[in-house]
């Protein structure tokens, strides 16, 4: 059976932009146009993610700038220590990456499941995750894009996991009477099962399936 994608390292980017937290704004600005990315990790140390830099956090400065100029007209933008995030107003006043990063860093481990960095992502409303090791040391990163690989899984793939993995061990000592289609990602199950309680594990088996869009499953009894 053709490899498929299940772990964050199988489909993170290897090749990653990063900057310093003594990167300054245009230098981040530029970073982002260059690479064309949405946001970076900042490191420190032995590549140690310690926060991220996003377009929504450089935006800050435009979207608050005039509110930011009139409460602190006359003083300089105060720094952080790197340990909390600033609000979007204090962001506006902003010059470094050390001032601008969300922190701590929202971050996933190569090992972790697709499924699980999805997760992760969509809680923390970010598109791109830092992966980093046991010790934080950034190894990759994972974007949105990136997650939507295991959709390209090809159907024939798909249908043959759910045979073998998901209803072959059902049917031990003889031939399975479950036929299983699929048509971009959509699984339809149908025949029979003697024992029809097992249905609804069948059909979260066949759904956690990689590249399995959505499933319809039309599974009844045997007919006496």
């Amino acid at each position: 059976m053709p490899y498929a994608p299940s772990n964050v390292s199988d489909v993170m980017t290897g090749t990653v932009v990063a900057v310093s937290r003594t990167a300054v704004y245009k230098e981040i600005v530029r970073t982002l146009a260059e690479w064309k990315v949405s946001a970076v990790p900042v490191l420190e140390g032995e590549d140690r993610v310690i926060g991220v830099v996003s377009e929504a956090d450089l935006l800050s400065k435009e979207e608050h700038k005039e509110d930011h100029e009139e409460e602190h007209k006359g003083h300089e933008p105060s720094g952080v220590d790197g340990l909390h995030p600033l609000s979007d107003l204090a962001k506006a006043g902003a010059r470094t990456a050390e001032e601008l990063m969300s922190t701590p860093a929202l971050t996933v481990q190569g090992s972790a499941t697709v499924a699980e960095a999805a997760r992760v992502m969509a809680r923390g409303g970010v598109k791109l995750l830092p992966v980093v090791d046991a010790e934080g040391r950034l190894t990759g990163v994972v974007s949105r894009s990136d997650l939507l690989k295991v959709y390209l899984r090809g159907d024939d793939d798909i249908a043959a996991e759910i045979r073998d993995d998901v209803i072959a061990p059902l049917f031990p000592h003889r031939r399975p009477t479950v036929e299983v289609r699929v048509e971009e990602g959509v699984v339809a199950l149908s025949g029979h099962m003697t024992d029809t309680a097992l249905i609804p594990l069948v059909t979260r088996r066949v759904r956690a399936v990689e590249g399995v869009v959505s499933a319809d499953v039309r599974l009844d009894a045997p007919v006496a």
